[in-house]
């Protein structure tokens, strides 16, 4: 393959993220990452378990979490994965516009997403006082939840940074494994969002 082959979009496989023996050691390295990913937030899930039967006052799971705002917010996230799937479908088909397009889409999303997060913790902490110094459920909430939120606002910056500055290379076989990674990336995100809805707010509103 020639240099050319792999800065022109034309020439592209089917499959441009996996293409090259760079691009195949981008996945395997990203595989090892989210092992480690797993097992921290295996861990984190665990130590709330543990944690969310010590309470303070009123501040229960029950008391606390409204699912209206938690619905929006799952629904705001698997739909950013729906669109993610879009983005990497017109990659694959060489539409580098229409990529790009999805995952604005995406990004938007996510960040509505992280806009109810922001509203759901400044509610807790003023209407009812629970902070992360709370209790020992606050803290396992906060940590669990928050860690959670900081892995989609760095999937976001990911992805804007990705697209911001390949909006006018196109795409090529040297960007393309970058895009779906950080794709892959989002739709980890959104696995951990389900467990989260079901094991803290699901569960936690049942008692």
């Amino acid at each position: 393959m020639s240099h050319d082959d792999v800065l022109n979009p034309k020439h592209m496989p089917h499959d441009p993220e996996k293409a090259t023996l760079e691009g195949k050691n981008k996945f395997v390295g990203f595989w090892m990452f989210l092992g480690g990913e797993t097992v921290l937030f295996a861990s984190l899930f665990g130590t709330y378990l543990a944690l969310s039967g010590s309470t303070s006052g009123d501040n229960t799971p029950e008391n606390l979490f409204g699912l209206e705002l938690v619905f929006i917010m799952t629904m705001l996230l698997l739909t950013s994965s729906l669109t993610s799937v879009y983005a990497m479908y017109h990659m694959k088909n060489h539409d580098f516009k229409k990529m790009q397009l999805w995952l604005g889409v995406t990004v938007l999303l996510g960040l509505g997403f992280l806009g109810c997060e922001i509203y759901e913790f400044y509610h807790y902490i003023h209407e009812y006082g629970f902070t992360f110094r709370s209790s020992a459920f606050g803290s396992g909430f906060y940590t669990l939840v928050g860690f959670h939120g900081g892995h989609v606002l760095f999937g976001l910056f990911w992805i804007t940074s990705l697209m911001i500055r390949n909006q006018k290379r196109g795409l090529n076989l040297y960007n393309a494994p970058k895009f779906y990674i950080s794709s892959l990336y989002w739709h980890f995100i959104d696995v951990v969002w389900v467990f989260i809805f079901t094991v803290v707010y699901l569960l936690g509103k049942v008692g």
